[in-house]
């Protein structure tokens, strides 16, 4: 007990002090003594004297608060943390070796915990080697490369969610090997190549064995140069880029013998399929404007399987194709105004059981401290189309607050 009451002291005496931005340095180079610091992204960390290892520690909580309401029901109110997420990286032995843990505490993120399942808290767990500076190799469960939105970090989101399509298109995080090269210049001509060997049953699977793997492949091309600060990895123009900065993606990805609906996710199918998956991305920013589209698809032979003790019990594919696009402005006051339009239609094989979606959203944020802290409005209205001609409308408001080292 002493012992854990001392180290949290400790704990707390540096936070304070990464707070004040008066972390001290130590003096005395003792070898495996631990130097504090407060890096540029405002991580909070320690270096081993004799640079043998690296760790970065951060946190952030998203809170949540809403109303909704589908057509023909009663009013809902929601209330929670939506997110609850951890993260620790750095390097072991030398910076050439590289590590990424996340793990998230939230309901969402944990989902329902079951007899010999502990649940997902296990978000990210990655090894990293980078022989060059622009080539790394990466071993263990992180996200694959696919749709830009769900690559982006939830935290760098400029509303309080993705889209529609991305919930129902995209292939998520998963375990295997993960390769990606980049030559990076903020003058000229920029790419990034990136692609994954993967299990194909996303995060935490442990429940079947099976053959299938999934391979992914991305470019991305940036004909006018590298966004500042890497910006295509967050939503926003928070960098206000003083010339016009574009980037242009595609990505593939081929899941062979899925189990799951939606590949990486989705509920368990009563027989193997094989599952395409398609993105296209563009992004460009200017001077405070920031304009987003994408397209998004999934395709699969016979998507619809049937169980083989119980006819009437049916699990299908998440086959279709989806399309967003999203505009938004950051005033010099740091607020934001932001749209957001998204279309979602299935192939006919799955309409009599899944229907069409559209969804437009307005929103309203304040940026505090950039992503790291921020307040979200937003209001979202929805109408779906079933297969025999009937039109429901839902429509929800939310609140929400993120705040991050």
């Amino acid at each position: 007990m002493k012992k854990f009451l001392s180290s949290a002291a400790l704990l707390f005496t540096l936070i304070t002090l990464a707070q004040e931005n008066k972390i001290p340095e130590t003096t005395v180079p003792n070898k495996g003594a631990l130097s504090p610091y407060l890096n540029s992204n405002k991580k909070f960390g320690f270096t081993e004297k004799d640079s043998l290892f690296q760790v970065n520690i951060g946190f952030r909580v998203q809170s949540r608060l809403g109303f909704g309401k589908e057509d023909g029901k009663s009013g809902v109110v929601e209330g929670e943390i939506r997110r609850m997420r951890l993260k620790l990286d750095g390097f072991v032995y030398n910076p050439k070796f590289g590590y990424k843990v996340e793990l998230g505490f939230s309901a969402r993120d944990i989902g329902t915990v079951v007899v010999g399942n502990s649940g997902n808290v296990i978000l990210d767990g990655v090894l990293f080697y980078k022989p060059t500076s622009h080539f790394t190799i990466g071993f263990g469960q992180t996200k694959l490369p696919g749709n830009n939105q769900r690559v982006i970090s939830s935290n760098s989101l400029e509303l309080t969610d993705r889209t529609i399509n991305n919930s129902k298109f995209n292939i998520d995080r998963d375990f295997g090997v993960f390769l990606d090269y980049n030559q990076a210049n903020p003058t000229t001509f920029s790419y990034s190549l990136k692609g994954a060997i993967t299990k194909g049953e996303g995060r935490n699977w442990v429940k079947t064995k099976d053959d299938g793997i999934a391979l992914t492949a991305k470019v991305e091309l940036f004909p006018l140069g590298a966004f500042t600060k890497n910006g295509s990895n967050f939503e926003a123009d928070l960098m206000r880029e003083k010339t016009v900065k574009w980037m242009v993606s595609s990505a593939f990805s081929q899941n062979n013998n899925a189990l799951r609906s939606q590949g990486q996710l989705g509920g368990s199918l009563y027989e193997a399929r094989t599952l395409k998956s398609l993105f296209l991305d563009t992004m460009l920013k200017y001077n405070g404007w920031t304009a987003t589209a994408a397209y998004m698809s999934r395709m699969a032979d016979n998507p619809v399987t049937v169980s083989a003790l119980d006819a009437t019990k049916k699990q299908a594919v998440f086959v279709g194709h989806g399309v967003d696009m999203q505009l938004s402005y950051l005033f010099a006051s740091n607020y934001q105004i932001i749209g957001r339009v998204s279309t979602q239609k299935v192939d006919s094989e799955i309409q009599t059981i899944t229907p069409n979606m559209d969804e437009y959203t307005v929103g309203l944020s304040k940026y505090i401290f950039g992503h790291k802290i921020k307040l979200q409005g937003e209001f979202s209205y929805d109408t779906i189309k079933a297969y025999q001609g009937s039109v429901d409308t839902n429509w929800y408001a939310r609140f929400q607050v993120e705040i991050g080292i």
